[in-house]
């Protein structure tokens, strides 16, 4: 069995350090070709939604082959960086507990692991806006987006376990929610409420990737830095 079975017993085990160890273990194997993209798929699929400690450990029962260290590199490198807090000094204009983002006659983007302030008031005229929150760093569970939108478009991206509620007045505009504002979800560890109006705009709300898809994008990027397709 690939997972360590040594010490406290897989049952004890917390399930989400279990789940980790099996999502590793199962990349490094796909990555490296021992299973084919089918078999990853479905037992990717297994480990992101289980909660089973023993289904867990039937999805790596026969892979022998474990994360090494340029493996742990390259996973630091495309996970940690939003999750890990920066020092007061740091954190820049985006830390604070309200922010603004003006933009007139232009195009803006805040993506990568930008820091999320509790309350951001967005000023928009006759540009486009973008806000990914896929790397963002929240300091606090619950944020408030205040959209002025003229003749402009806001697309908003968010992670699976982000809830968005949305209260948007809208003047001859349109607006969409596609992200379930279920703030008490089993998977909902951060809140969003966009509240304002459109004139003449669009304001889209939208889940960018889930935690699976970014699992086998990572996958896919250990076999090209491999030399595999």
């Amino acid at each position: 069995m690939a997972l360590d079975t040594t010490g406290v017993k897989l049952q004890d085990r917390p399930i989400a350090r279990v789940r980790e160890e099996v999502i590793d273990q199962l990349i490094m194997n796909y990555s490296h070709g021992v299973i084919s993209e089918q078999a990853f798929e479905r037992r990717l699929d297994i480990a992101t939604n289980s909660d089973e400690h023993l289904l867990l450990a039937e999805q790596v029962a026969d892979l022998t082959l474990l994360p090494d260290a340029k493996y742990r590199a390259m996973w630091a490198q495309s996970f940690s960086s939003s999750a890990k807090p920066q020092p007061e000094a740091e954190r820049g204009a985006y830390a604070t507990d309200s922010d603004r983002l003006v933009s007139v006659l232009s195009s803006d983007e805040r993506s990568g692991p930008w820091r999320v302030p509790q309350q951001l008031t967005i000023i928009n005229a006759l540009s486009s806006v973008e806000l990914d929150f896929s790397d963002a760093v929240f300091d606090q569970p619950q944020v408030t987006l205040y959209t002025r939108n003229w003749l402009g478009s806001i697309d908003i991206k968010v992670p699976g376990h982000v809830a968005v509620l949305s209260d948007i007045n809208n003047i001859a505009s349109s607006s969409s929610n596609s992200v379930s504002a279920d703030q008490a979800g089993a998977h909902k560890s951060h809140f969003i409420r966009v509240e304002g109006y459109s004139v003449l705009g669009s304001v889209s709300i939208s889940v960018k990737r889930n935690l699976k898809e970014r699992f086998t994008d990572f996958a896919n990027s250990v076999r090209t830095a491999l030399g595999l397709k």
